[in-house]
């Protein structure tokens, strides 16, 4: 069905993929929603900030998020990333956001996941059914062979999504990120499509 949706948009010249859930729905971001996405990375600043870095007060404004959807839209059309918002049925509320990146064809296949979830929307299972559904749109649409993660071991809200939804934990990578003026360790987590199962 996304195959379908998403071949009948890319003829029409658009580049938008809707991925529909139970209580929510993905779609890849455009242009308009620079503003909803600047409001979502200012309001969650600090919350996300616990595990990723703090950016440049510019980063949080709606220029520089215009300016990362353009480069979003771009790497989509060249299949090399999909960043999607999550909303909310019915109100069509961003409560956060998921993409694929760094994708790589054979040899490797693979992609990373990374996703955000609105502070008042964590502990709801939102971050897991938005996870399920990228993943499976990976294996399933995209054809990859395996989708990896990066995640803090503070982050134990995050490892219980991944845990959940498969992911194996790999091993740990020491120092990885520079994370507010801090080496950060980080495990990596990967499910391959051999393993995944709904």
């Amino acid at each position: 069905m996304v195959r379908k949706f998403l071949n009948l948009l890319q003829k029409k010249g658009d580049q938008v993929v809707r991925i529909e859930g139970e209580r929510l729905f993905l779609r890849t971001f455009v242009e308009s929603d620079a503003k909803s996405l600047s409001d979502l990375l200012t309001n969650n600043k600090y919350f996300w900030s616990q595990y990723e870095p703090l950016h440049e007060d510019y980063f949080y404004t709606e220029d520089a998020q215009f300016r990362k959807i353009l480069e979003s839209i771009q790497l989509m059309r060249a299949n090399r990333e999909y960043s999607f918002g999550i909303y909310t049925k019915g109100r069509h509320q961003l409560i956060g956001h998921i993409s694929l990146y760094a994708i790589k064809r054979l040899p490797y296949s693979s992609a990373f996941i990374g996703y955000s979830i609105d502070e008042r929307f964590t502990r709801k299972g939102i971050a897991s059914e938005a996870v399920n559904h990228l993943v499976r749109f990976a294996f399933n649409e995209l054809n990859l062979n395996r989708v990896e993660a990066y995640v803090s071991p503070k982050n134990i809200g995050s490892i219980k999504v991944l845990e959940r939804a498969n992911f194996v934990r790999e091993g740990l990578l020491r120092k990885l990120l520079y994370i507010n003026g801090v080496w950060e360790d980080h495990y990596m987590y990967a499910i391959l499509k051999d393993d995944y199962r709904l």
